[in-house]
């Protein structure tokens, strides 16, 4: 099992920054990957930035440029940041971030709102 907490979500005008940060614990030596995702209403969940083996980074076009994910690995927690700059109305959602163990078994956090005012 592995336990995902986000934070730093919030209300932050266009042009403005956030950072999101989301602590893993538990069976973090099974982490293959690690990534972010988005959702708004009436909207799939779409990956925004993801992180996987050999530290390759994968980022969705819209936010190439003004988003960066990191990995910081410590010995029993993983801390994954997500720093977003220039923030756009249109990146308003719940953000997840999201673990992918051995078997293609993904964990999920909690989500934590963003909303970007214009």
């Amino acid at each position: 099992q592995v336990q995902l907490v986000e934070s730093g979500g919030g209300l932050v005008q266009a042009g403005g920054s956030l950072r999101l940060s989301c602590a893993a614990s538990g069976r973090v030596f099974s982490i293959i990957a690690m990534g972010w995702h988005r959702q708004t209403p009436g909207k799939e969940r779409e990956l925004v930035a993801r992180i996987g083996s050999g530290d390759m980074v994968t980022y969705a076009d819209s936010v190439k440029g003004r988003f960066a994910i990191s990995k910081d690995n410590a010995k029993n927690e993983v801390i994954l940041q997500l720093q977003m700059n220039s923030l756009k109305p249109e990146d308003t959602a719940v953000y997840y971030c999201e673990a992918i163990v051995g078997g293609g078994v993904s964990y999920w956090g909690q989500g934590t709102q963003v909303t970007v005012s214009s």
